[in-house]
């Protein structure tokens, strides 16, 4: 069995599945999931392209999973409770599950981005959004007070 991953083989997914209006910022970003075409389960490896002016997601935190990120080529600003931190290829950032430090990348430059996405697949955790009414839950979004998008 060949263990090569070819991401060019990988069907990319383009945009987010965040209810309007929150999905407009990340309507560009493409991921491929290299943890998913290996089969792996305890946890995901994602490739994550911006394009100029798109972020990676709504700035969130998680309850149960940790998140691991790694620039590989470009440059992206890390937007979070602590500020604003530019980060160029070959910097990354770690995120503890619990840490209610909110946080998100966004792409300002005038060229693509490449980051490695890696984090943990807990099927109870809520992930947070403190900017808009959004929180997600394993069963899809939904408004804080809980109700359902």
């Amino acid at each position: 069995m060949k263990k090569k991953i070819s991401i060019a083989d990988l069907a990319p997914r383009t945009g987010t599945d965040y209810p309007k209006p929150f999905d407009e910022p990340c309507r560009a970003r493409i991921r491929r999931a290299l943890g998913n075409s290996a089969g792996l389960t305890d946890f995901g490896v994602n490739l994550l392209e911006l394009q100029p002016g798109t972020w990676s997601a709504q700035r969130h935190w998680h309850t149960r999973e940790d998140e691991f990120v790694w620039v590989l080529e470009g440059q992206v600003v890390l937007v979070s409770d602590a500020g604003e931190e530019v980060f160029n290829a070959g910097d990354c950032a770690a995120f503890k599950a619990g840490d209610a430090n909110a946080h998100h990348f966004q792409n300002r430059s005038d060229r693509p981005a490449r980051l490695l996405e890696i984090g943990s697949r807990h099927q109870d955790d809520i992930a947070e959004y403190p900017d808009v009414d959004l929180r997600a839950l394993g069963s899809g979004y939904t408004h804080k007070d809980g109700r359902p998008y």
